[in-house]
């Protein structure tokens, strides 16, 4: 079977490739402090960055399982794009069609790919290749924790991208030949709250400012004051290509700064820890009695929150859209495979007022005519069954996957030649459902570490503030 290159094996490249010339740019002030490649392993075994190793290796295995759980959940949590879009309405696409241009796309999704990975790896590689086995610890602490605290909102709290719910606004990135394969497998694509390309980095610099603040040092004169600007440049382009390149909401970028601040604070607090003891003493991790009572009634409180108010909740109202689509837009829902032995049925129901077609097709016939955000409709429609529905009208799909490989997809439009209305808007309300689609207490199970650091940390906030007064 071919596997040519695609994204992540490009963004890989490109990162191994960049480590070392980008961390000797930043560190060139004081060559003294770099450690030599030959010296790596020597280093990792000196200072103990196995875990660190570990810690990664986990997170890939953890996020695979929470990504196994969020389309079958699906049927039971629904989405919650609409509350989204009510509060800032089309204000995505009016970033995209002000600075429309080829050139900043290709360079913005060039970015987007390479500079998320990059700056996952980056982080705690720069430290200890500059021998700052402390900031090494918190580095790729950030990365672990963040992301622990962004699962309930990512299974329970489902908000599409804005490209796949206000009309016009292309997904630039996604739907290109040549990442179409790669994201329609490793992206949910209703994970938009929170944005951790923007809670990742500042937890980041919220982090080296309380490093600097416990050592008494003026972040201006650290000896990582590169690496920092280098950080914040980052988040600033971030800010702009998430709307430009119509991935996130502007509200995203809210929570992604909260869980930033939650992370860096718990992360600062529990290093020292962590480091004296290299994880092997777990149980000097365990909390104390007072964040063990904070972390309990959080467990308690936002299990209830989750059991009551997002399983069969609000967002699984059937007449509201989870898609939203203009005139000349082809949105995607992607089909997964959780099973070779059981189909999996996709509901499609026309809950707005235009007539609209639907397009069940393998990806494989659809990869190549994607360029950009559009979709050359006739060049594949006869690879797929295409059903055309009415207002108020539904159908259902029933899919059996030949392999782990034959994904499907769920391609939707306003046919342009059957219509006379430029401004008419296709609304459909998707719902698939899996044979593994009672995942849902597993589920809570995997949001509890989230409820457990919120709740360590706030208490530790509390005790922080009771002393200073």
């Amino acid at each position: 079977m071919e596997w040519p290159p695609g994204p992540y094996e490009y963004a890989m490249f490109a990162l191994l490739a960049m480590t070392i010339p980008i961390q000797r740019l930043l560190t060139r002030d004081e060559p003294h402090m770099r450690v030599p490649l030959r010296g790596l392993l020597a280093e990792i075994r000196d200072k103990g960055y196995w875990w660190h190793i570990g810690l990664y290796g986990a997170m890939f295995l953890y996020k695979a399982l929470i990504d196994h759980h969020n389309e079958p959940m699906k049927a039971r949590v629904g989405g919650f794009t609409h509350w989204i879009h009510g509060i800032e309405g089309d204000l995505t696409l009016w970033v995209q069609e002000t600075f429309a241009n080829d050139i900043l796309t290709d360079i913005l999704c060039t970015h987007y790919l390479f500079m998320y990975l990059f700056m996952i790896w980056f982080s705690p590689m720069y430290y200890i290749l500059t021998r700052d086995e402390v900031m090494a610890d918190k580095a790729a602490l950030n990365y672990f924790v963040i992301y622990l605290l962004a699962v309930p909102l990512y299974l329970f709290f489902n908000v599409e991208v804005t490209s796949s719910f206000i009309p016009g606004v292309d997904a630039l990135l996604y739907h290109d030949d040549f990442t179409l394969n790669f994201f329609t497998t490793h992206d949910p694509m209703d994970n938009a709250v929170p944005s951790l390309h923007i809670g990742l980095p500042i937890s980041l610099l919220f982090l080296n400012r309380l490093h600097c603040r416990s050592q008494g040092i003026n972040i201006r004169e650290w000896r990582h004051r590169e690496f920092d600007l280098f950080v914040m440049v980052n988040v600033v382009i971030y800010t702009f290509s998430i709307q430009y390149l119509g991935i996130h909401w502007v509200v995203d970028i809210l929570p992604g700064i909260a869980l930033a601040i939650v992370c860096a604070a718990f992360c600062h607090a529990v290093q020292p820890l962590v480091r004296a003891t290299a994880l092997r003493d777990w149980r000097n991790l365990l909390p104390n009695r007072s964040q063990s009572i904070f972390a309990a009634v959080c467990v308690v409180l936002f299990s209830g929150v989750l059991v009551v108010g997002a399983i069969d909740g609000p967002g699984v109202d059937e007449d509201v859209p989870n898609y939203r689509f203009g005139v000349g837009d082809v949105n995607v829902e992607t089909v997964e495979v959780h099973s070779l032995w059981d189909p999996v049925t996709v509901e499609v129901s026309n809950v707005g007022d235009s007539t609209v077609e639907v397009l069940l097709i393998k990806r494989k016939y659809v990869e190549s005519h994607a360029q950009q955000g559009t979709f050359d409709w006739p060049a594949f429609v006869s690879d797929g069954t295409v059903v055309a529905l009415d207002s108020a009208d539904s159908t259902e799909f029933e899919i059996m996957p030949a392999s782990l490989f034959d994904v499907h997809l769920v391609l939707m439009r306003i046919n342009p030649e059957l219509t006379t209305d430029s401004g008419a808007i296709g609304e459909l309300r998707i719902t698939p459902h899996y044979v593994d689609d009672e995942l849902m207490w597993s589920a809570l199970l995997a949001s509890w570490p989230s409820f457990i650091i919120f709740g360590i940390a706030v208490e530790g906030l509390l005790y922080r503030s009771k002393n200073e007064m």
